[in-house]
């Protein structure tokens, strides 16, 4: 199954120390959240930037992190 990522949060403390990552978030310079994605090979997940037509990948989270994902419920 494919879902949809939403947002990413990346620390043990969810609500006092995690960073969290959302899709649409503004961030670095005039840049926008494109699109969170998990690598099903090694577990990883990507987050990608965009600023007008240009994507690029900014930053990535292994499995040896702690990560907690919310997906979009979209149906």
């Amino acid at each position: 199954m494919d879902y949809s990522i939403r947002k990413i949060s990346i620390g043990s403390d969810y609500k006092n120390e995690a960073m969290h990552y959302s899709v649409g978030q503004s961030v670095y310079g005039g840049h926008e959240i494109s699109c969170i994605l998990q690598d099903s090979n090694d577990s990883s997940y990507y987050i990608y930037i965009k600023k007008g037509d240009e994507v690029m990948p900014w930053k990535q989270f292994n499995s040896n992190m702690t990560i907690s994902v919310e997906y979009n419920l979209e149906y």
